[in-house]
């Protein structure tokens, strides 16, 4: 007899919600096994609905809270994610595939953007201004928005709702997540463990759907934010759509993030960090490293003679194999559209060095591996190099000079993120000042800024003004009031029928 598939449904309220339509699901897989594990309703405009209905009341009672008291409530939601961290760390990767190892590194880049709600009462604090007029004071406060909402994507499925849901919530909106199809499950957990920390009903919600959920959180006039991270294409729809509904949209795309390697550089802790970056998490990553820039001829044969022997002593194995580098990637389509991105890198003329198609794991033929895939002289005028791969797949890219080397990444149409591997403090400063990309690393392969900086891309990969988490997402999820205070002394005074000033 055939096991009954688990299913995933809304949390909307304190409790699971099944889908006012009961014939709309997507399957969710094994992706180490290739199987199907378990199916997610997809919602419609009615489920979203029933989320505001039970938000509506519940964010007007939490903004009135005091930030001191909502902050204790972070406070609780933080310890009760480092007590379940192997729990759902041991769920995320059954859904994505990716190591224990990179699901515990996952869920804890979320949880420093929860500590630093913790800090909350402080990030709030207006200004001030004693006497900006006779007798006259101005002070600003910071206050929430409303119902915000947040639409996220497979590969962060702890990190990128946490960098969301921690602002916006201890600020005081009610937030409703809509979770990546893919891998549901731990959004939904997480939620749980909001309200074991105290966190009020309805205060943190999930809707499961698809593009029908998307486009009624991006048209519902009481959703009054928006944060997305996704593919560049849906990220411009998203803040297009968003916006001419009249909402504050921020819509982070994809990426193209690029390795530059100097001459000067330690190039054997280059190889440690590239391997990392370029094929950790399969390279499913938006701040992964897809290509390398080695400076001169020397530097480029030199480099590729060590990332040979290193990419091919990589293992890829199932989630929980604790000596695997890498695991599979999230579904079958995924996988194929990787492995054409390879074959077109062959067609268009690049070098395989290394051709990670048609890899099988032993005892788990079914699951969707990619073996590590390494091009050499990949020329910018090749699709491959100008799309994103998002897969474990290096390009090696060849520059002459670094005046060509600060050039590629400035002139991508992506901007998210650059590294640099050089021993010269002044080629890293002026590498860090000229290059046109959002987030740079001098000798860092991956920099993602932490949680009280911001993340954001430039170009393409990212839409909208403001970045994600920090003092940015503050902003992002409140709106300025200011107020201009003046108590006479008594005594009626002249009506002014001109502008006032201050003088």
């Amino acid at each position: 007899m055939a096991t009954a598939l688990r299913e995933i449904s809304h949390f909307i309220g304190s409790s699971a919600v099944a889908s006012t339509a009961s014939d709309r699901f997507s399957d969710v897989f094994d992706p180490s096994t290739g199987r199907v594990q378990a199916r997610v309703a997809l919602g419609t405009a009615a489920d979203l609905d029933a989320a505001i209905a039970i938000a509506r009341p519940a964010q007007a009672k939490w903004a009135a809270t005091n930030p001191q008291r909502r902050s204790r409530v972070m406070f609780n939601f933080k310890a009760l994610i480092e007590q379940h961290m192997d729990e759902l760390a041991e769920l995320l990767s059954s859904e994505h595939g990716k190591v224990i190892a990179d699901s515990k590194g996952d869920i804890q880049r979320g949880l420093e953007v929860v500590e630093f709600a913790c800090g909350i009462p402080h990030a709030l604090k207006g200004e001030y201004t004693v006497g900006a007029g006779p007798g006259i004071d101005v002070y600003s406060m910071r206050q929430p928005l409303g119902i915000v909402a947040g639409i996220t994507p497979f590969n962060f499925p702890a990190m990128i709702p946490l960098w969301m849901c921690g602002i916006a919530i201890a600020v005081g909106n009610a937030f409703i997540l809509k979770p990546s199809e893919r891998d549901p499950s731990v959004p939904v957990r997480l939620v749980e463990l909001f309200l074991e920390a105290g966190g009020p009903e309805g205060i943190l919600q999930v809707v499961q759907g698809d593009k029908v959920m998307v486009d009624a959180i991006l048209d519902h006039p009481e959703i009054k934010a928006v944060s997305f991270v996704g593919s560049s294409d849906i990220a411009q729809y998203v803040y297009s759509r968003g916006v001419a509904a009249g909402k504050r949209v921020q819509a982070m795309g994809g990426a193209k993030n690029h390795g530059i390697v100097m001459p000067d550089a330690d190039l054997d802790q280059a190889v440690a960090d590239i391997c990392g970056a370029a094929f950790g998490s399969a390279g499913e990553r938006c701040m992964a490293l897809p290509v390398v820039v080695p400076v001169g001829e020397d530097t480029a044969d030199c480099l590729r003679a060590k990332l040979i022997p290193a990419i091919e002593a990589l293992r890829v194995g199932v989630s929980t194999d604790k000596d695997a580098h890498y695991g599979p990637v999230v579904t079958a389509a995924h996988k194929a559209k990787i492995e054409n991105y390879i074959q077109m890198g062959a067609d268009e003329g690049a070098e395989l060095v290394i051709d990670g198609r048609g890899f099988k794991l032993q005892g788990h033929e079914e699951g969707f591996y990619v073996g590590p895939t390494l091009f050499d002289r990949v020329t910018t005028e090749m699709r491959t190099y100008k799309e994103e791969i998002f897969g474990p797949v290096l390009q090696i890219v060849r520059a002459k000079t670094f005046e060509e080397a600060v050039a590629l990444p400035s002139v991508h149409e992506y901007g998210n993120g650059v590294a640099i591997f050089t021993r010269n403090g002044h080629a890293a400063r002026e590498f860090a000042a000229r290059v046109e990309v959002g987030m740079v690393g001098i000798n860092v392969p991956i920099p993602v800024p932490v949680a009280y900086h911001s993340f954001g891309g430039w170009k393409r990969s990212a839409f909208g003004d403001t970045n994600q988490y920090g003092m940015e997402g503050v902003r992002f999820y409140t709106k300025v009031k200011t107020v201009t205070q003046r108590w006479p002394d008594g005594g009626a005074g002249e009506s002014a029928f001109i502008i006032p000033t201050m003088g």
